[in-house]
C-alpha cells in the first residue's frame, strides 16, 4: 500500500526550467546509505512535489519527474514522469533539491516499465545510496547504547513506551516491536509525548509520524523504525534540544 502525499502541499508539474545539474565530482558531498534516511528524503520530495531531474546514461535527453508516492513499509516508490516521457531501459541519474538547502543525487538501473494504463507512473526500488551536497540543518545524533532514551505517549486510549533511536532539532527516530508500534501510521499526530533524552533532559512535545520502516536484527528480532518530526514545539523545548545537540558536536 502506498501513501500519496497531500495534494495541497505539492508544487505543480515540473518544467524544463526546473532542471538541476548533477553534483560536481570535485565538490565535497557525503553518501546516505541508511534505507530509512533514503525513504525519509524521498517521502519529503513526494510531499512537496519537488522537481526531479533525470539523466539517462545512454541518451542526451533530460527528463523531468516528481516522486508520486513512497511505500512506508517497503523500499519502493513511484516516479511521475512529466508528459509520460520515461528513460530508456538501463541506468539513469536523478537529481533533486532537498528543502532548498541541499541537493540529492542517486542512480538506478532498471527496465523503467510504466504502470498499466498510467504511462507516466513508473515503480522503482530505493537506490543503494544517495549523494547529498550540504548536510541537512537538523543532523541526526544516535542515542548511546544502554542510555535512558525513551518516548512515552497515549494514542486512542493506548499507552506507548518506545525506545528513542536518534534525535535532532527537527525530530526523533523511535523503534519498537511490531506489537508495540501497532496503531501508528504515517501522518498520525502524537500529542504530549514525553521524551527522555538521557538522565539530564526530559521534554514534552507533539510529534507527527513521517515514515515507518520494518527491519530485523539478530539480537532484537523484528522491529519497526518510526521517523517523527516535531510539531509546534515551544521555544524552551527548542532551546533545550539545541543545547543537547550542540553538546554532541552537531
Amino acid at each position: 500500500m502506498t501513501i500519496p502525499p497531500p495534494p495541497v502541499a505539492r508544487k505543480g508539474p515540473p518544467k524544463p526550467s526546473d532542471a538541476l545539474e548533477p553534483i560536481d565530482s570535485n565538490v565535497q558531498s557525503h553518501e546516505m546509505h541508511d534505507p530509512f534516511d533514503i525513504g525519509e528524503a524521498l517521502a519529503a520530495l513526494a510531499q512537496t512535489g519537488e522537481a526531479v531531474t533525470a539523466y539517462p546514461a545512454d541518451s542526451k535527453d533530460v527528463l523531468m519527474a516528481r516522486i508520486d508516492s513512497v511505500d512506508p513499509e517497503h523500499p519502493h516508490f513511484v516516479f511521475d514522469f512529466a508528459d509520460g516521457a520515461i528513460p530508456p531501459a538501463g541506468p539513469a541519474t536523478f537529481v533533486a533539491s532537498l528543502g532548498g538547502n541541499a541537493k540529492m543525487q542517486f542512480e538506478l538501473n532498471q527496465a523503467w516499465c510504466s504502470q498499466p494504463e498510467q504511462p507516466n507512473l513508473v515503480p522503482a526500488t530505493f537506490p543503494a545510496f544517495c549523494l547529498v551536497l550540504n548536510r541537512r540543518a537538523a543532523r541526526r545524533h544516535g542515542t548511546p547504547v544502554g542510555g535512558n532514551y525513551t518516548a512515552s505517549f497515549t494514542l486512542l486510549g493506548r499507552a506507548y513506551d518506545l525506545s528513542l533511536y536518534d534525535f535532532s532539532w527537527g525530530g526523533v527516530g523511535l523503534r519498537g516491536t511490531p506489537e508495540q508500534c501497532k496503531g501508528l501510521r504515517v501522518g498520525k499526530k502524537l500529542e504530549g509525548v514525553r521524551l527522555e533524552l538521557g538522565r539530564a533532559l526530559v521534554v514534552m512535545a507533539d510529534l507527527e509520524v513521517r515514515l515507518l520502516r520494518p527491519f530485523h536484527t539478530f539480537l532484537l528480532g523484528h522491529q519497526v523504525q518510526i521517523g517523527c518530526r516535531f510539531v509546534n514545539i515551544s521555544m524552551q523545548v527548542k532551546q533545550n534540544l539545541e543545547r543537547l545537540v550542540a553538546s554532541r558536536g552537531g
